[in-house]
């Protein structure tokens, strides 16, 4: 007979102490999902590049409209603290200094999937779409490929779409931002 352990969830206030104890260490690349802490993939070359090619795109079309955050932790529960790669929010007079963002504060999320994929759809997607985010895209450079995913509920989104990179695709929050999805990408013609 096989019997399953019984695990313990951590709430934010619990890996918060964590922190301030010196338990994990304030830069330890660690994010809390649904009471589980898991341990973040280290940032590759092609990952860091289309990061920088999210910041300069949205950066250029959202100026004044969004605060754009960048592998900074958005409070979704008492038990959910992940740190997605970009977190388009609505602007606060305080850059968020007294809290993290929380879904209502929450426009999209993006994460840029090189070695992640399975772990951003498998996991996060549920997630994300119980906590109510409207929007999520995951950028899968190896494909060259945007998942699109929206109308968030209980068993996660309602609706996934996948764009290759000849398409182009605009936020549900900002109709008029209109982004290729090779804008994200690096160009066919570099070298890896």
């Amino acid at each position: 007979m096989t019997i399953a352990p019984e695990l313990r969830s951590l709430s934010v206030q619990d890996y918060r102490r964590m922190v301030e104890a010196g338990i994990l260490a304030a830069d330890e690349r660690v994010e809390l999902i649904e009471g589980q802490l898991y341990t973040m993939a280290a940032k590759g070359t092609a990952h860091s590049a289309a990061v920088t090619r999210i910041d300069r795109v949205l950066s250029q079309r959202l100026a004044g409209r969004a605060l754009l955050r960048f592998q900074d932790p958005v409070q979704l529960s008492d038990f959910s603290q992940p740190e997605p790669d970009v977190a388009v929010v609505h602007p606060d007079p305080l850059d968020y200094e007294d809290h993290h963002p929380t879904p209502q504060e929450i426009f999209w999320l993006i994460e840029v999937a090189d070695s992640t994929l399975r772990r951003d759809r498998d996991l996060k997607v549920p997630v994300y779409g119980r906590s109510g985010i409207q929007e999520y895209w995951i950028l899968d450079v190896q494909e060259r490929r945007l998942y699109v995913f929206r109308d968030p509920g209980e068993a996660g989104y309602g609706a996934e779409q996948i764009l290759s990179e000849q398409e182009a695709i605009a936020p549900l929050s900002f109709p008029d931002c209109v982004i290729q999805v090779s804008e994200l990408l690096r160009s066919p013609s570099t070298p890896a």
